[in-house]
């Protein structure tokens, strides 16, 4: 399949790739004779719905944000090549920096994220007032929010919390300065870092219209489910995290006091995502030991209502 997907490729775009590795089940990191290049294959989304994530991001690049997208030999931003079936291609350059160890994600560098999303932001911004019509979803109107539908009728509990969670959230008021477009999954394996502690942000591909408190709950979470280290209490590294994400935001965009006291609410809406991706995407005959042990995690949590960020009395 590989040699097939690498033939492909250098018939659409003005490389010369020699190899190709699986990233996920969606991108592969091409290596080619001009350097590093990430193609994404995939028919997860309709031509317009792509196009127009593509425009999006080629205005981030423009604005010092993401990376840019390689044109086809027919200067075309998607291609569509056939192995199974159809699907579209978009191949970008390759994001300077890598992923940073989990005992690497300090204060500081939290901070420095927290500064490009409030640039993210303040792009988005101006944006969405170049191009207001898109084929861009609000948040609830994709498929992975559809928690009710996969989320089994057996577990009562987490089905009323979802709806609350849902419900709650789909009630606040959307202020310009709160709500717009935004990258949607922030987690900490989509942040590259160089040695010199710039940070670029990579795969835009669950872009959405969401309240814009969501990317820096999303890696908030990741940095406390997978970054912490256990060398000190689980709630003073959580509110360090938060401030320190916060107070870099705050420097490049807008955020009231208000919608930080809604941080821990959107932070719930990611759990709740994850463990309904579980369901969504997992064979529930064919789970693995690691699989039963990490839904039973996230089933414990939620049905306790154990908060994985508590900031009461604390003003940032």
């Amino acid at each position: 399949m590989n040699s097939k997907i690498i033939t492909l490729l250098n018939e659409k775009y003005p490389l010369h790739i020699t190899q190709i590795e699986a990233v996920t089940n969606e991108m592969y990191r091409c290596e080619a004779e001009q350097g590093d290049f990430y193609a994404r294959i995939t028919n997860y989304k309709s031509f317009d719905e792509q196009m127009d994530e593509i425009r999006y991001t080629n205005f981030l690049y423009e604005n010092g944000i993401s990376v840019p997208i390689v044109p086809s030999l027919h200067h075309n931003l998607i291609e569509t090549i056939t192995l199974d079936k159809a699907y579209f291609t978009v191949m970008y350059e390759a994001a300077p920096g890598i992923h940073l160890q989990r005992k690497e994600w300090n204060s500081s560098i939290l901070r420095e994220l927290g500064r490009q999303v409030g640039k993210l932001h303040r792009a988005s911004r101006q944006y969405e007032q170049t191009f207001p019509e898109n084929h861009i979803n609000h948040w609830y109107d994709n498929e992975e929010y559809a928690f009710m539908k996969y989320i089994p009728n057996k577990e009562k509990k987490i089905r009323e919390k979802a709806a609350q969670l849902i419900k709650e959230i789909k009630g606040l008021p959307r202020e310009d300065m709160d709500y717009g477009l935004l990258h949607g999954d922030l987690c900490l394996e989509n942040v590259l870092v160089d040695k010199e502690r710039n940070i670029t942000m990579i795969d835009f591909q669950d872009c959405e219209k969401h309240f814009y408190i969501f990317d820096l709950a999303v890696p908030i979470y990741s940095a406390m489910e997978y970054s912490f280290t256990g060398n000190e209490n689980i709630t003073d590294y959580g509110r360090s995290i938060a401030a320190a994400i916060i107070a870099g935001y705050q420097e490049q965009h807008h955020l009231s006091q208000q919608m930080i006291d809604k941080l821990p609410l959107f932070i719930q809406l990611k759990e709740m995502f994850d463990y309904s991706l579980m369901h969504m995407y997992w064979d529930q005959d064919k789970l693995s030991e690691e699989q039963v042990r990490i839904m039973n995690h996230f089933r414990v949590k939620i049905e306790n209502g154990y908060t994985l960020l508590n900031l009461s009395d604390m003003y940032i």
